[in-house]
Formats: C-alpha cells, sequence, structure tokens
C-alpha cells in the first residue's frame, strides 16, 4: 500500500533552480485530494478534500511504525537473499542465469534471476517480469518471489504449467527493489524517498527532473528500455487486491479512472484474484480487483509508468493484509499465492494476439507497431525477430493493424476466444501496386499461423540471392560451350536421327 511523501525542509542550492522552473509547471496543473495511504490534503481554509496545490517531490516527515527485531525474524537479510539467488543459479543453471540491473543508493546490487529454457538468449518469445520489495517495509514479495524461482526450477518438465513458463517466457524476477528501505526498517529507500512515487507521470511533471530520480527508479528504468516486457506485476503488502491503471486522474480526484485497456486489465487482474485462495471473495474490493485511482490517486507510481512509457501492460499486486507478518505464515501467503502468480505469468502466451511482421521483399523482421481500433495504445515488435506479443480480453473481436514507416498498413479481423491468436503480417513497400512477395503463399496483407518459408528467408540478402542465380547461370553458360567445343563422336547420320519427331 503506497504512503504520501512530504518534502524536506532543506534542498540542495544546486537543484533550488531546478525546482523553481518545474514549479512553474505545475503552477497551472489540477491539484491532488488524497495520495494513495497518506492522509487527506487540506487547503488554507482547512477543509479536506478541496482543490489544493499538487505536492512536490517529498522525503518523509511522518512517523512510521516501528519495526522490531522480532518481526523480521525469519526473514532473509540482504546478504542472505543475495546466497540464494546465487545458489538457485549454481542449481538450475540449465534454465537460469542471474545479473544485475545497477545498485541501490547504499552499492547493494539489484539482482535479477531470469528463468527460461534458453536464458540469456533473444527469442521471439513475450517477457514478464515480477518485482518485490518496492517499499522497504514490505518484504513479503520478495520471499515469494526466490519461492516462485525454487518452485519453477523444481517441477521444470514434470508440471504442465511450469514447463509451459521455461519454455514460452522469459520470466524475470528481481526480489527487492528497494534493499536499503529493507535493511533500515522503512518504506522509502536511503534517500527515504518513496520509490513508487518516483517515476515519470503523465499528469506530475515534477517527475521528469532527471537529477533528481533515484538509482533504483533508474535501473528500473534502463531494464525496461533493454528488455522488450509484454506484462509485469510488482509485489506490494497492507491489503488483499489486484490493482491496475489508471493510478492518477488528470483532476487528482478520487474516481474511476480507466486507461485504454481498461478490460485487457480488468481481466489480467481478475486472473490473479480468481486464482487467489480468497482475493476475489473480499467485501472490500468487488472481485478482489480495483481502479487504482477509484482507490485513491497517487503519481509518479511505476505501474503507470510501464503501461504509457514501456510498452508493458503492469499490475501492482497487494497480497498479504499485514505488510511484515511473522515469517511462520510465509508458507500459507506462498501457497495462497502460487497459482495466481502462475496463472498471471501464463496468461501471455495464452490469451491475446502474438506474431511477427515482415518485409515482403526481403523476408526481414520489422519493428513494426501494433494497433488495435478503438483502443488508443501501440505495442511495438522487436528489432530482432519482428515478434510483437499484444494483450487482450478473451471473447472478443478486434481489428488489428500492423504499420511501418516505408511500408503499407495491413489490418485484419480476428476473434479472440479463450486462446491466443497467431498472426503474422507481411508488409508491401509503400508507393508499390503490388510488391512481389518471397513467400508465394498467396496472402498479400496478413497471414495467420506461420508462413513456412520464414525460416530459410530470414536474413537473407535479395542481393546475395541474386548474384547466386547470375552465377548458377554463368557455370551454365560455360559447360554448354565446352560441350559444343569438344563434341562426342557421332556416326554421320546420328544429327538427322536425332531431330525426328
Amino acid at each position: 500500500m503506497a504512503r504520501n511523501s512530504s518534502l524536506a525542509p532543506q534542498m540542495a542550492l544546486s537543484r533550488l533552480s531546478l525546482l523553481l522552473l518545474a514549479a512553474l509547471a505545475l503552477s497551472s496543473l489540477p491539484i491532488l485530494a488524497i495520495a494513495r495511504g497518506g492522509d487527506a490534503i487540506s487547503n488554507r481554509s482547512g477543509h479536506l478534500g478541496q482543490r489544493t496545490a499538487l505536492p512536490k517531490r517529498r522525503l518523509f516527515e511522518e512517523k512510521e511504525p516501528q519495526i522490531t527485531e522480532e518481526m523480521t525474524r525469519g526473514y532473509m537479510s540482504n546478504s542472505e537473499l543475495e546466497m540464494a539467488v546465487k545458489k538457485f543459479a549454481k542449481r538450475c543453471a540449465n534454465i537460469s542465469r542471474v545479473y544485475s540491473i545497477g545498485k541501490s543508493v547504499n552499492g547493494v546490487p539489484l539482482w535479477v534471476i531470469e528463468i527460461s529454457d534458453k536464458p540469456g538468449q533473444k527469442e521471439a518469445e513475450p517477457a514478464f517480469k515480477f518485482i518485490g520489495n518496492v517499499h522497504g517495509d514490505e518484504p513479503v514479495g520478495r520471499e515469494l518471489l526466490v519461492l516462485l524461482a525454487n518452485w519453477l526450477c523444481n517441477n521444470y518438465m514434470q508440471d504442465s504449467l511450469a514447463t509451459l513458463i521455461v519454455r514460452s517466457v522469459h520470466l524475470h524476477i528481481l526480489p527487492t527493489m528497494n534493499p536499503d528501505g529493507f535493511a533500515l526498517r522503512r518504506r522509502g529507500n536511503a534517500n527515504n524517498i518513496d520509490l513508487n512515487r518516483d517515476f515519470p507521470d503523465q499528469f506530475y511533471h515534477m517527475n521528469d527532473v532527471i537529477s533528481l530520480r533515484q538509482p533504483e527508479t533508474k535501473a528500473i528504468m534502463d531494464w525496461v528500455k533493454q528488455q522488450h516486457f509484454t506484462a509485469s506485476a510488482s509485489l506490494h503488502g497492507g491489503a488483499l487486491v489486484a490493482n491496475y491503471p489508471w493510478d492518477g486522474t488528470q483532476d487528482t480526484r478520487k474516481h474511476y479512472y480507466a486507461c485504454p485497456d481498461d478490460k485487457t486489465f480488468r481481466y489480467m487482474a481478475t486472473v490473479y484474484s480468481r486464482s487467489h485462495y480468497n482475493m476475489s471473495l473480499s467485501k472490500e474490493f468487488e472481485g478482489g480487483i480495483i481502479n487504482g485511482a477509484f482507490w485513491y490517486p497517487i503519481y509518479g507510481g511505476m505501474q503507470d509508468w510501464n503501461y504509457i512509457y514501456g510498452g508493458c501492460f503492469e499490475l501492482t499486486l497487494e497480497i498479504s493484509d499485514t505488510k511484515w507478518p511473522k515469517a511462520s505464515e510465509l508458507p500459507v501467503i506462498w501457497e495462497y499465492n502460487r497459482m495466481s502468480m502462475l496463472n498471471l505469468v501464463a496468461s501471455i502466451v495464452k490469451t491475446g494476439v502474438h506474431g511477427r511482421v515482415f518485409a515482403a521483399n526481403t523476408g526481414r523482421p520489422l519493428p513494426a507497431s501494433v494497433i488495435i481500433r478503438g483502443i488508443d495504445y501501440k505495442v511495438n515488435a522487436s528489432w530482432t525477430f519482428g515478434d510483437y506479443h499484444r494483450m487482450l480480453a478473451p471473447r472478443g473481436n478486434y481489428e488489428v493493424t500492423a504499420s511501418m514507416p516505408g511500408f503499407q498498413t495491413r489490418s485484419t479481423r480476428i476473434q479472440v476466444e479463450d486462446e491466443a491468436v497467431n498472426l503474422d503480417f507481411i508488409l508491401n513497400l509503400e508507393g508499390d501496386a503490388h510488391t512481389p512477395s518471397l513467400f508465394a503463399n498467396g496472402c498479400d496483407c496478413s497471414c495467420h499461423g506461420n508462413a513456412r518459408l520464414l525460416g530459410f528467408l530470414r536474413g537473407i540478402h535479395l542481393e546475395l540471392f541474386l548474384l547466386l542465380v547470375i552465377l548458377l547461370f554463368l557455370c551454365f553458360l560455360f559447360k554448354r560451350k565446352k560441350m559444343l567445343k569438344f563434341p562426342r563422336y557421332r556416326e554421320p547420320n546420328a544429327a538427322k536421327r536425332d531431330l525426328v519427331v
């Protein structure tokens, strides 16, 4: 659960001019009524819920609940977590690799476990990420994510769901985003900044000041740019609900504020909630899911940033009513959430539309944009394979369009039921009435399934193909010339006999 933060009374003089400029830019924006997890903000007259100025990026001033030594007993320390991650990497080396995306303020590596049948390799597969311990005082996620990694390793080739995930998804697990906050037993990082208020925001432009961004936030942003994540989830504590975008509102008031993919996000949140032992039975949250802005608005959250800037469908999962439950309760919490976590990851290959985009004249993959008619959002195919993975709610009819500068735009309609739809696009060059296709399968705009010749033609330059044809032709002429120059002995009337029809 998120809580509002407050501005430190002293700021570095070197940052003062930047803050003044940003404040001028914010002067025309609407105000924040209630920040997630925080107290109501009053205006000068003291009335709650009135329009006030948007709060600036702030450090914490309010007192947080005291985390005792007894409460932390049984939880892995940062060093123990690092050892657990490295131990896993050795035990499950055939389906995993471990890498760091950066360091915290205090220099603690942010270790990631990647799980796949081809870890570290680029594939035309969707990628999913789990992030735990965004807030230092919410440690359940880091414990559950280590358990998840080990469960997948133990059950690969034995359990169908584990095998599907390992073979069809590149799963990246970051057990702790905020190791410093965990060590300090508080919500914020070492600089006492709430990391889930530190991301660029569509309404809150103070977070655009790069110099104020925390190293943990920068690490996540760089990570998302490097990896082509299809979907993700961050694990929090303090409630039991699956939260989905938008987290903030344009008028800063508390009300349902739907993002373009509201239907799809509600489906994803429901997958998690209904797979959970009791989340969907919540009396506080209908169906165990909630729109973030309808719950209470926040700004600078990681969830909205992933969707807007990362092309990644992210949920914020509150997985434990208590932020820091007794360690003896962790096995039960794990069992309650295990199927939810597995089904959410598997959903990115079990539903939606997936495919690849190619150039008709060369067979090369294209990093085209894929959009759904009526939904103001796009996903981009990868540069390496031209593969795209578009999350969509099942049981719907959609018009899918692929576009790329320099190529003709192509569209087709699909019906998505309870299984994923495969849809490949072959784009002709712009301006050509018809570009001869190397695929020769009668498909002019889009093709369902996999084209048989894609593997052979991928990466072959048309120029090399033509050169090969020319060389073969020259070789044929050379042999023919030799045959004419040194004819075999024939009988005098043999030529005449050969011409007889």
